[in-house]
């Protein structure tokens, strides 16, 4: 399977606190050949545990899509 490059931003919606998960909108795009964008909104602890998060399901929806074509 090939390497699979991914950018992400990471919008608060609703920050995080002791107590509570942030709420954060994740875009994330490939680059190509992969080169799609998805928006994620995810619950998380901190944004930068909302960007892997974001990453990881990119990766996992895109490689799906790509066995799909094969």
């Amino acid at each position: 399977m090939a390497r699979i490059l991914v950018n992400a931003v990471v919008d608060v919606i609703k920050p995080a606190t002791p107590v509570m998960l942030g709420n954060f909108r994740v875009e994330a795009w490939g680059v190509e050949p992969h080169d799609y964008v998805r928006i994620y909104e995810i619950r998380a602890k901190s944004d930068t545990i909302a960007a892997q998060e974001g990453i990881r399901r990119f990766v996992e929806e895109i490689s799906k899509l790509i066995s799909e074509k094969e």
